[in-house]
């Protein structure tokens, strides 16, 4: 099998899923340095990832609908790739990769195949159950003849964006960041006890930064989270890019967060994060790295709106239930935020 010359990626979102991409780019361009890569991504995410060097990007504008899978094929037209990694199995990526032509059109294997995915590809990656995201990406080089046998991100982050979180935090006091909301609501814990914590590391003599995106419902949390403080934090909610955040994370020295983006952006770093897990399973979701810090209340959720323990669900399965983030304590927390602060 000769080596592939071209090799298109498509995986478009979400945040956390594309860092999860970036240690197989850097896989691909160890064994096969001239191999011309094109990654079909998000326009959000491409503000994170768009910079990665030896990467041609095509930027996918979901909320463009059908002219958002229009331009793609335009900027594809003329192309033919060896192989495509199709590592994304919504019916909207599944119909976006029908305008790639690819010799070769690797997809999940079919246990996690939906939406027609097995329509759309001639290869499989192999089944396997109880793998974090992450690995589950990289095996899809596996087809190809590769095995990823180490992990290495490197996202750039400009200097100006290290010039402002300098800004932002300057000196060597130890820094929490609390990112409080994740895309999908369930997920999110409750804003008084957000709070709890954030006056106990306040009392340590810690920095307390909260921080998110502009969206509306990012702002409602930040002002819920607050008003409940009784040691006000510094508050950027809404005034950083993502590349401002990453290069927060580069200066802080933990990170409070629900299963998010800033999450992952965090592991891609080094950053230790306490994660709060009771919907989404941490060793599938949690951050790649380290879960050491997180509070895992999966097992807890899963008997309890299940009936079964965790051991006994489908991988991956995802519990988000009204409620079910109240399963995670404040002292959970706290004891997670102790033990890192100890390290």
């Amino acid at each position: 099998m000769s080596d592939p010359a071209s090799i298109c990626l498509l995986r478009t979102s979400a945040i956390g899923d594309v860092t999860h991409v970036v240690p197989l780019i850097r896989t691909l361009q160890q064994a096969w340095p001239q191999a011309s890569l094109t990654w079909i991504v998000g326009k959000l995410e491409r503000k994170l990832v768009g910079d990665l060097p030896g990467v041609e990007f095509v930027t996918f504008d979901k909320s463009a609908g059908w002219a958002g899978m229009r331009e793609v094929n335009a900027a594809l037209r003329g192309h033919r790739f060896d192989a495509l990694l199709q590592m994304q199995v919504a019916l909207r990526s599944n119909m976006l990769s029908l305008g790639i032509k690819a010799k070769r059109r690797i997809g999940y294997d079919h246990a996690r195949a939906k939406d027609l995915h097995g329509l759309v590809i001639n290869e499989r990656i192999p089944a396997r159950t109880g793998e974090h995201v992450l690995d589950a990406i990289g095996s899809f080089c596996e087809p190809l003849g590769l095995k990823q046998t180490s992990v290495r991100w490197d996202i750039p982050i400009p200097d100006d964006a290290h010039v402002w979180a300098a800004e932002q935090l300057p000196g060597d006091q130890p820094t929490l960041l609390v990112s409080p909301t994740s895309s999908h609501a369930l997920r999110n814990w409750l804003p008084e006890r957000y709070a709890a914590v954030m006056d106990h590391a306040a009392s340590r003599q810690w920095r307390v930064v909260l921080i998110g995106g502009p969206s509306a419902n990012e702002r409602i949390m930040a002002d819920a989270v607050l008003a409940a403080c009784r040691h006000q934090p510094l508050d950027l909610t809404g005034k950083d890019t993502l590349k401002k955040l990453m290069a927060m994370f580069c200066r802080a020295q933990l990170l409070l967060t629900p299963d998010s983006g800033p999450m992952h952006m965090a592991n891609t770093v080094g950053l230790k994060v306490l994660g709060l897990h009771a919907a989404s399973n941490p060793n599938r979701s949690g951050p790649y790295s380290d879960r050491r810090w997180c509070v895992d209340k999966y097992d807890a959720a899963s008997r309890k709106y299940l009936g079964k323990p965790a051991s006994e669900i489908p991988w991956g399965s995802k519990i988000e239930r009204p409620g079910v983030m109240e399963l995670i304590e404040v002292n959970d927390v706290i004891d997670r935020f102790e033990a890192a602060a100890a390290v």
